[in-house]
């Protein structure tokens, strides 16, 4: 396929992901709703890392998790690195 190497490599990645095993955890969110959240093999080891390092269940971590309060940004930057598109020479 003639792409840029960046979406050549966004989509290698994203066949990679597909074929792996996906895990599926139940957990119950703070609001009480039910949730299933499906993760790769690679997050799932380290959520399961992370319970059993606090003695709980993965249903457990996500849901303590969910306590978690989002960072706010500082003005004027964004909370996550934005790649800006290059323009055209003129």
């Amino acid at each position: 396929m003639d792409l840029p190497d960046d979406e050549q490599l966004f989509l290698r990645e994203l066949v990679k992901t597909s074929r792996q095993k996906i895990h599926a955890v139940s957990w119950v969110d703070r609001d009480g709703t039910a949730r299933s959240t499906t993760l790769t093999a690679a997050e799932a080891a380290r959520l399961n890392a992370i319970g059993h390092r606090l003695g709980i269940s993965k249903g457990e971590t996500l849901r303590r998790a969910a306590h978690i309060s989002v960072k706010q940004p500082l003005p004027g930057k964004p909370s996550v690195p934005v790649a800006l598109p290059e323009l055209p020479a003129s």
